[in-house]
């Protein structure tokens, strides 16, 4: 008899013979471990110090080939991962309680909370996303900081719809109700049972959503709105305009090419995390 695994056992299962996700996964990983060397001051430390001419085209002793300012561009790429990794975790570590709390109180109480929490929300949702982030931007100091909040508290609204939905449709099935008829709480009911049956849901959502910050915090740097006086790979974009026009790429090959393949790794681990969590999948082979 085939042996049967929990949704959790069974996604690991899955998720690891996905080869192309385990990639995913160990991209991910790289970027991950390069950003936290950045924040420990042990890689690219350096960035600001020349290394060499200006503007040298890659070669051997220069990878990436050197900046206007003869800095070199590999270590502006490097720093520009941390940038990026810290305002994606960052943000999703703002945007995802706010959505899961909010989404998950309206599904459940319904009636007044409910329509409260879903005009607060649509009223939020109905501000231009690119807008509500640039007045952020000018409201507070330019910077990290600022990025890492400003993404957070403008991004959580498509997640609380989601778990809103899925607690509705949760909310009256059969092991809620053995569990009011236990005595259980409201909080038991939601925290400890509803929740942890949808949660697969914001799990997926979290690698969907870490991409998309990076995206946004590159548009925003590339517009003058983002990180201030240390490099990003929007900002590394904005100084290539004026080196495309004498011929020099290796600055914007650099920074696209390294949000590339961070923002090309998360839609498949994030295609994949929702194959491996679907339960109506479960059991089946990849």
């Amino acid at each position: 008899m085939e042996k049967e695994y929990s949704l959790w056992a069974d996604a690991f299962r899955r998720l690891s013979k996905n080869k192309l996700a385990l990639m995913s996964l160990i991209v991910v990983f790289i970027y991950a471990l390069v950003a936290i060397l950045v924040t420990l001051g042990l890689l690219a430390n350096d960035w600001s110090v020349e290394v060499g001419p200006a503007n040298v085209a890659p070669a051997a002793d220069y990878l990436f080939g050197t900046d206007f300012l003869g800095r070199d561009v590999l270590k502006k790429v490097i720093y520009g991962t941390q940038v990026a990794m810290t305002v994606g975790f960052f943000s999703c570590v703002i945007a995802i309680p706010i959505g899961v709390t909010l989404g998950a109180i309206a599904g459940y109480f319904g009636g007044f909370v409910d329509e409260v929490i879903v005009w607060f929300y649509t009223t939020f949702a109905s501000i231009p996303y690119l807008m509500m982030l640039i007045a952020i931007s000018f409201v507070m100091e330019r910077g990290l900081k600022t990025m890492c909040i400003a993404l957070g508290v403008t991004s959580w609204v498509g997640l609380c719809r989601l778990v809103r939905g899925e607690v509705i449709k949760h909310r009256n099935r059969d092991y809620v109700q053995a569990v009011t008829a236990l005595g259980g709480g409201h909080a038991k009911k939601l925290f400890r049972h509803i929740l942890p049956n949808i949660f697969h849901l914001v799990i997926i959502n979290a690698s969907l959503r870490f991409q998309s910050a990076i995206k946004s915090e590159v548009i925003l740097s590339y517009l003058g709105l983002g990180v201030q006086n240390v490099p990003s790979w929007g900002k590394m974009i904005d100084d290539a305009k004026q080196d495309l026009m004498q011929g020099q790429w290796w600055q914007l090959a650099g920074a696209t090419f390294a949000m590339f393949f961070i923002v090309l790794a998360l839609n498949i681990l994030g295609d994949a995390l929702r194959d491996a969590l679907d339960p109506k999948l479960k059991g089946q082979e990849s």
